[in-house]
């Protein structure tokens, strides 16, 4: 008789909220602290990763509002997600050509401190989203974008290292782009996933 009462289902969902919340908390203090960084050390790839962690706060949003939500709802929550990812890549690619025409002259010892904080943030999502990888498509989107992450995050402490090994700022521009394309190449990722399921709820209804 108990197995028609949806328990399993709410217990689901609450474990999912749980964790979509404290995504959305690291992330969100993460972008602030990131971007903050970002600015005074004058790094694109730290501004590119604060970036990644506003789309990512905005995908763990998303998905939070998808959580006890019919498939088709996380499906079209998820592709959401997704296109946010891309234009966030596409807004970082613009401004690092706009730094590579200006220039830039990169403080690598914060970019390597800033970028170790946020790898230890993003390595605590990972662990968090780890059970779930394989869930629901929102679910999946939460965790391939916290896995781009901590890809962005050794990026950017090597650009770093980089950096004072050369004392040039390109180091800076490349991990830059590098990360703008793991965003873009996870968007689209997630889109055509999200697409997948939709197409699929879409032909059941």
């Amino acid at each position: 008789m108990a197995s028609g009462c949806g328990c399993k289902i709410d217990i689901k969902d609450k474990q999912q909220s749980r964790v979509l919340i404290w995504l959305l908390v690291i992330n969100g203090v993460m972008f602030f602290a990131e971007i903050s960084a970002g600015i005074v050390a004058d790094s694109t790839a730290l501004i590119a990763d604060s970036l990644d962690m506003l789309a990512d706060a905005t995908v763990y949003a998303i998905g939070l509002y998808a959580v006890g939500r019919s498939l088709l709802v996380k499906a079209k929550a998820a592709y959401v997600s997704g296109v946010f990812q891309v234009l966030l890549g596409l807004g970082v690619l613009f401004d690092i050509v706009r730094r590579f025409i200006v220039g830039s002259e990169p403080e690598s010892l914060l970019m390597m401190v800033v970028g170790g904080v946020a790898l230890i943030a993003n390595s605590i999502c990972l662990m968090l989203i780890y059970k779930h990888r394989q869930g629901e498509v929102h679910m999946r989107a939460s965790w391939i974008f916290s896995k781009n992450d901590v890809i962005a995050n050794l990026g950017v402490i090597g650009a770093g290292l980089l950096i004072s090994m050369t004392g040039a700022s390109w180091p800076d521009l490349i991990i830059g782009v590098l990360i703008a394309i793991i965003v873009i190449r996870g968007g689209l990722h997630i889109i055509n996933d999200a697409n997948r399921e939709k197409n699929q709820q879409e032909q059941v209804l």
